[in-house]
């Protein structure tokens, strides 16, 4: 298993991070997908650009806190939490992502595949986030 974990002080408040976050059927601002789509309340799935598929099960859902899911697509499978902590008018977020490799030749690659994932998805959340403000203000 390969564990990987990335931390940000994002400077906006948490309920507008968490919004973000957590609200599957917004995922324009991810631009390593083409689409979602909700099956349940629980339950989603993802559609990468390339056309991976990867199906999420929420455990945990606890609002402006915590969010865990378990993950599985052909190659891998795992779990990811993000938690978030407000911090005055910023908010910080850690999200951690457990994964295996179901394909013995992703398992030298897994590691700087997630990291940069992560990474990605930080850059597209600040983004997304610093535009969101700057059209509310105009």
């Amino acid at each position: 298993m390969i564990t990987s974990q990335i931390q940000a002080t994002l400077p906006y408040n948490i309920k507008t991070v968490w919004q973000a976050v957590t609200d599957i059927k917004n995922y324009h601002w991810r631009s390593d997908l083409s689409h979602t789509e909700v099956l349940n309340k629980y339950q989603f799935t993802e559609y990468a650009k390339n056309g991976m598929s990867t199906h999420f099960t929420t455990t945990v859902f606890q609002p402006y806190s915590c969010w865990e899911f378990t993950l599985e697509n052909s190659s891998i499978s795992g779990r990811w939490r993000g938690i978030f902590v407000e911090q005055g008018t910023s908010t910080l977020v850690n999200f951690t992502e457990e994964i295996t490799s179901k394909k013995f030749y992703l398992k030298p690659i897994l590691k700087f595949y997630l990291r940069r994932q992560q990474k990605l998805f930080i850059k597209d959340l600040q983004t997304y986030l610093q535009k969101k403000e700057t059209k509310c203000k105009s």
